[in-house]
């Protein structure tokens, strides 16, 4: 029979294995992601260059592909006030490149004299872009223009008659009263007359 002191030196060799075991094994804790501390730089910086803004007086300004109205296709509108980054200007200084997204290099040109500068800045002289080529050159058909437009025929010039010479008319001087008394003396001889007639009649009657 076992006696009592072998059964407790057993319990206390189990008892001693089991906290060895117990210890032995590691605990495994819920892992936890490690929170950032600093914080997200924020860009702060302010854009260069020249902006310009479409002036007050009008509702809406077209931009064209190139710096002219009539050789390039307008691709845009800018509306009343909106400001818009200056890029470049024409060598003619009349129009200025700005960016504007949605076209083809995202820029277009706008007629200087409708835009104010908001703020100033240099502007490199830039040449103008190629002028677009058109999808398909307009041909008249010679036998529907025929149909239309009437013939002209050629007529002789009527000949040319110089006109008859011009005639001066002169005047002679007459000639034909320098012998005759003058029309005045004439008449202040019969009325010197008529008053020595007068006089006499009067001394008469006295």
């Amino acid at each position: 029979m076992v006696s009592f002191k072998a059964k407790l030196v057993a319990l206390i060799a189990l008892m001693i294995a089991g906290a060895g075991v117990m210890f032995s094994v590691p605990i495994q804790s819920p892992a936890r992601a490690q929170q950032p501390t600093g914080s997200v730089p924020t860009v702060t910086g302010t854009p260069s260059g020249m902006i310009v803004a479409v002036n007050l007086d009008m509702v809406t300004v077209s931009v064209y592909s190139g710096p002219s109205s009539y050789l390039y296709p307008a691709v845009g509108v800018l509306l009343k006030g909106q400001e818009v980054p200056a890029l470049g200007i024409s060598e003619d200084r009349d129009w200025i490149q700005v960016y504007y997204p949605g076209v083809p290099s995202a820029v277009a040109w706008i007629y200087g004299p409708y835009v104010n500068i908001v703020r100033p800045g240099q502007l490199a002289v830039l040449s103008a872009p190629p002028t677009p080529t058109p999808a398909s050159t307009p041909t008249i058909n010679p036998t529907l223009a025929a149909a239309f437009i009437a013939p002209v025929t050629p007529t002789r010039l009527p000949t040319f008659t110089p006109p008859p010479p011009l005639v001066i008319a002169t005047f002679l001087n007459d000639n034909s009263t320098a012998n005759h008394l003058p029309m005045g003396l004439l008449i202040f001889g019969l009325g010197f007359i008529g008053a020595f007639g007068t006089l006499i009649s009067f001394l008469r009657g006295r």
